[in-house]
This record gives C-alpha cells, structure tokens and sequence, in this order.
C-alpha cells in the first residue's frame, strides 16, 4: 500500500500555489533574483521519516530561520544566565529589522529581530566572524544530517548592503551588548544568514526541535531539553515578528521565518514542517507558505492548544490471527500516531486475503487520524484487493466509510472474526 501523506501534501502544494500577493525581498540584490513561482513543502516526524512535495530539495539561504537554532547554541555555548542577560524574550511588537533596545537595560526584546540576532550570534563560540559562522554551519549539519555550505553569492550581496544591521551592531556596542567589533560580529551574522538549506533539510532540523533535542535519524543530542523549550518557547510568541499574534490564533504552530521564503514549525513530540516559497508579505513572511501552515492546521488539527502531549506507542503491535494480518492500536490516535501505523501498514508484507485493525483498546481518535485511518483501509481493498475488518465495539472510528464504495466489516470482539473463504 502506498501511503496517502505524499499525495495530501501535492493537493494541498496545489491549492495553495495560486495564493495572490506579496513580492521577493528586493533589498538584498541576490535575492531579488529569485524564482518568484517556487514552492515545496516537506513533514518530517519524530523518527526520521521526511514527506515532501514541491520544489522541496531546490537549495535556498537559510536567512532569519537561522535565529532559532543560533539561540540554541548560543544558549549552550554561553549559558542561560549570559544569554538572557543580553537578549530578552518579550515580543517586541515591531518589524524584524526594527532599531530598538528595551528602556533601561539597553537589551534587544528578543532573539528573533535582527538586534536580538546579531547579540545572540556574538555569544556562540569563536573568536572571530568565521570561527562562529563555521560553529553554525557544523551545528546546522548534525541537524540537516548532511554537509551543509555557505552561499558565497549571497553573502556578497547582503554584506554589500548591511547598512542597517552595521547600525544596529553599533548601537549594541555602545550599551555594551556586544563586547566585540560590531563590524565583525555583524559580518558573521550576516555569513550565518547565508547557509544554503532546502526545504527537506529544514524539516528535519525543525524534527530535530520536535524531538527534545535529538537528531531523528542519527540519534545524536544536539541541545538539551531546557534550551529546546526556551527556544520553541520564544518561537512561539516572537517567531513571526509583528504577526506573531495572528500567526498563534490561525496557525497555532512555534515557527520561524526567512526573507528567502522558507518558514519552518515545531509541534513538539509530533512533527517538524517546513515550507518555501520566495514571495513575502508586508511583514517579511513567505505569503505562500504562511497558507500552507493554515491549510495544515486546518486540515489535520495541529494548532498547539489541540493537541495533547503524545503518550505511548498507539501500534501494541503487528501479528498473525490465523492467515489474517492483525494490527492492535491503543490509546489516543492524533497525527503522529496515525502515521506510524499508516507507514506501518505501508511497509508490512501482507500476505493473504485478511488486514484486521483491532482498535478495542483506543479510547480516542482525531479527525486527521480517522481520516488517514480510512484512506489506508481504502487503499488496502481497492489498491491491495485485501478485505479489511474492523474491531470496534464501542465505535470509536466514527462512521467508517473509506469513500469509493469500501467500508471495513465491523465486529464487537476478535474471536468474531470469520476469515474470507
């Protein structure tokens, strides 16, 4: 059986590719030459799996998607108390590239503006530009789980044009902020800005925040579980800068944006996603990749007040009922849940006539996973040509139609279960 994920991400790719509005960045030269009609979106969840559609392996520089996971290291590098010393977490309520210090102590408001971000990058190690840029770049590789680069070509052409962010190091200087020259911290900002990622590998960066720290495939930790919540925490509520408010309310998602178009987000415990798309609106966030998130969050029910923490393993396991293929599921299904028995399923050599879900012991399921749930049993019957039953004595899988003609047999308990003759 084909997994239906991919083929939900191109309709979703599809519907949203024709989103009016918004324009390249057209202040940073290089990136006013981008391909305005790109557009990619990619899943990657917990353990390592990556669904993508679109233009998701087409390379792009990284930008302000950067500030997250530089607060991260940042935050391991320095120290929590050096870090919020100089950089503090309120919302500021203004553009990302705004000039401003809180009153008193001289401090950006936070991590995700640019005066945020070029002190957050003065306190990872290195003694100079290229020693912490190179930092990054290792870091963001053990993340991406591949050699990630610099893209020289946009690093010209943004450094070229740093007028502002050399002001605002300045200004960072002079309330003692930045105990270094402004000139080279900015410039290994600005170097820090320029990695070249795609949507995939931002996926699986964001998976890696999804995952308390820990790379999905390789199994390394890369951040402790106090800076992850520190991070996906002022993610949350400065992420995407002056829309950050409408952003919590629609979307519901911990996310990061960059002028190049990509934006990423978190669900802890569930899934990293990413998005690109190089046309931005009015307050620099992609305008087609800010629908895909609400499409997403739509659709699957991902906004973060939603959804639970994930508890255990919903699949108790895959075995044989006689020839038949037994699959016992328990708990609450949601999305990650739904996933990992769908791939399950996916993946397993079914034999025989017979595929048997036993969901006698789910006590709850979302309308995104009973809606995978189906879309697998219909594939099963119609793709397969197996005959799917269902044990549900207490009806738990609401209305169980697949579409198309199939419905699965429903019994009460498994020994009631009659296998094809």
């Amino acid at each position: 059986m084909r997994s239906p994920i991919p083929d939900y991400l191109q309709e979703v790719l599809e519907d949203c590719r024709l989103a009016d509005g918004g324009a390249v960045a057209d202040y940073i030269p290089d990136l006013a030459r981008a391909n305005p009609d790109r557009i990619a979106i990619a899943l990657t969840t917990p353990d390592g799996v990556s669904y993508c559609a679109g233009d998701a392996d087409v390379a792009f520089s990284i930008q302000s998607i950067s500030k997250p996971f530089a607060y991260g290291i940042a935050l391991l590098d320095s120290g929590f108390d050096t870090v919020l010393g100089k950089i503090g977490v309120e919302p500021s309520g203004e553009a990302f590239n705004e000039i401003s210090l809180e009153v008193g102590t001289g401090r950006p408001r936070n991590p995700m503006i640019n005066a945020g971000a070029i002190a957050t990058h003065s306190l990872m190690q290195g003694s100079n530009a290229d020693e912490r840029a190179e930092r990054f770049r290792e870091r963001m590789s053990l993340a991406a789980n591949r050699e990630l680069s610099f893209d020289e070509s946009v690093f010209t052409s943004e450094l070229d044009t740093a007028y502002r962010n050399l002001a605002i190091g300045y200004m960072l200087r002079t309330h003692g902020i930045l105990e270094s020259d402004p000139d080279d911290v900015v410039r290994g900002y600005i170097r820090q800005c320029a990695l070249s990622v795609t949507t995939r590998d931002l996926s699986m960066m964001a998976a890696t925040l999804a995952n308390g720290g820990v790379q999905p495939v390789t199994g390394r930790r890369l951040s402790g579980d106090r800076a992850v919540r520190q991070v996906l925490s002022v993610m949350m509520t400065c992420g995407m800068y002056d829309a950050a408010g409408d952003w919590m309310t629609a979307v519901g998602i911990p996310a990061k944006s960059g002028v190049a178009g990509g934006i990423i987000g978190v669900l802890p415990g569930q899934v990293g996603i990413a998005v690109f798309s190089p046309r931005l609106d009015a307050h620099g966030n992609s305008t087609r990749g800010v629908k895909l998130f609400e499409r997403l969050t739509d659709d699957m029910g991902l906004h973060l007040m939603e959804v639970p923490p994930v508890g255990r393993s919903v699949l108790r396991g895959h075995t044989m009922h006689g020839d038949a293929h037994l699959f016992g599921l328990q708990g609450s299904i949601r999305f990650a849940g739904a996933e990992a028995v769908v791939r399950q399923v996916a993946d397993a050599d079914i034999s025989g006539d017979d595929v048997i879900f036993d969901v006698s012991r789910v006590h709850g399921v979302s309308d995104v996973a009973r809606r995978m749930f189906l879309e697998a049993v219909r594939r099963l019957t119609l793709d397969d040509g197996k005959r799917v039953t269902l044990v549900d004595p207490d009806g738990i899988v609401h209305n169980p139609d697949a579409g198309d003609g199939v419905r699965p047999e429903v019994i009460a308990e498994l020994a009631g279960f009659r296998p094809r003759s």
